[in-house]
């Protein structure tokens, strides 16, 4: 690692203020012979550590099918669906109330928070989901989440949890996801078979190379391999998070991370947050309608920064969700901006040239005031 890349590097870890920590099955469970209480409580103690500094906190953990199934006394891990949801809906109980009672034990309040990849594709869903949990945090909350393998298929059968702290990063705007293993990072080749294989300590998320250096099975107990925690880094660079792959037993992990030091394999995030967020917008999304403004709402969307608010729109076209991605067009028809919209069509359509103060009165409720918040709208004029 260059000297440039080092100052890159421990900057990202201590400048990191809102955190997703995902810790694997085999060290929640010990290799599967039951939660590991005492290192349930090691992490619970640096989460709260790291609140008492200031930072925002987010746990996403496996455990909960092999929870279950220590519980239930399998052995092996089920094939069959409905025997691995049973498993998850016995193996959840233990597991919040783990969490609970050592975060707890810190002077730390938490919560269950179960998602599936669906709540996080479906645009009115994330943001609802967004909500709560940046009113957990607001909170000093530490929301503690697992994907809802009860009620769900594909996801058991497919899902891993590195993905999902990926999209939890996303969700929240994170600016570092730690993936917690029972690895000490990823290696240029498998050491067990290469002699030559060297440790990559830093590198760039995304980097085609880092997918051919990862894979292989991960244990008997969890689903993940290297490759998903590659591609999942991957994935949280996309809104501006870099991430670390470390071991989950190295002591004091997540302390020694935010001060700086880099602990296993750390995938920098090539852009900035805001960056990555308006390229996300800008280039991938597909547009489910319009909203058309006054010369006055494109001066100051374009001069001066501001938001959409509604009583600067004079039409709406097509049809969209509260969530989904719309233009922004000018008296003219030319598009000048697209972002996220607080209201689906059929409200902002009632909301043309109403100021914002009458929102509640006109709709029974008010999501924000503004149609599209300047922070989720991007010039593409």
């Amino acid at each position: 690692m260059n000297s440039s890349s080092e100052r890159d590097a421990t900057q990202a870890l201590r400048e990191a203020r809102r955190i997703v920590v995902k810790v694997g099955s085999s060290l929640v469970t010990n290799e599967g012979r039951g939660l590991d209480e005492r290192a349930i409580g090691e992490w619970s103690r640096q989460l709260a550590a790291l609140a008492a500094d200031g930072r925002e906190v987010i746990m996403v953990s496996s455990g909960a099918i092999a929870e279950g199934m220590k519980r239930l006394g399998w052995k092996a891990r089920p094939s069959e669906l409905n025997e691995l949801q049973a498993a998850a809906a016995v193996g959840q109980m233990g597991l919040a109330h783990m969490y609970e009672t050592k975060l707890r034990e810190q002077g730390m309040a938490s919560a269950q928070v179960l998602l599936t990849h669906a709540d996080l594709a479906d645009r009115e869903r994330y943001l609802n989901a967004r909500s709560t949990l940046v009113t957990l945090l607001s909170l000093r909350v530490v929301p503690v989440i697992n994907e809802n393998d009860t009620v769900v298929n594909d996801e058991i059968k497919f899902g891993d949890n590195d993905t999902l702290g990926a999209l939890v990063a996303n969700l929240v705007e994170a600016d570092l996801l730690v993936i917690l293993t029972d690895q000490k990072g990823l290696y240029s080749a498998d050491p067990r078979k290469d002699p030559e294989a060297r440790f990559i300590d830093v590198a760039r998320a995304g980097d085609p190379s880092l997918e051919q250096m990862a894979g292989g099975a991960g244990s008997s107990i969890g689903k993940g391999g290297m490759i998903t925690k590659v591609l999942a880094a991957s994935r949280a660079a996309r809104s501006g998070a870099s991430t670390v792959i470390a071991w989950g037993r190295e002591p004091d992990c997540l302390l020694r991370l935010v001060r700086g030091e880099v602990i296993g394999t750390l995938l920098v995030a090539p852009t900035q947050k805001s960056q990555a967020r308006k390229r996300w917008m800008a280039d991938h999304l597909q547009l489910r309608g319009a909203v058309t403004v006054d010369a006055g709402a494109v001066a100051k969307l374009r001069s001066d920064g501001k938001s959409l608010l509604p009583i600067g729109m004079t039409a709406v076209e097509g049809d969209f969700a509260r969530g989904e991605v719309i233009a922004v067009r000018d008296p003219a028809g030319q598009e000048i901006a697209r972002g996220l919209a607080n209201y689906a069509s059929a409200e902002a359509r009632i909301l043309c040239r109403k100021p914002s103060s009458e929102i509640e009165k006109l709709l029974g409720y008010m999501a924000e005031p503004e149609m599209i918040h300047r922070t989720n709208l991007v010039l593409t004029r």
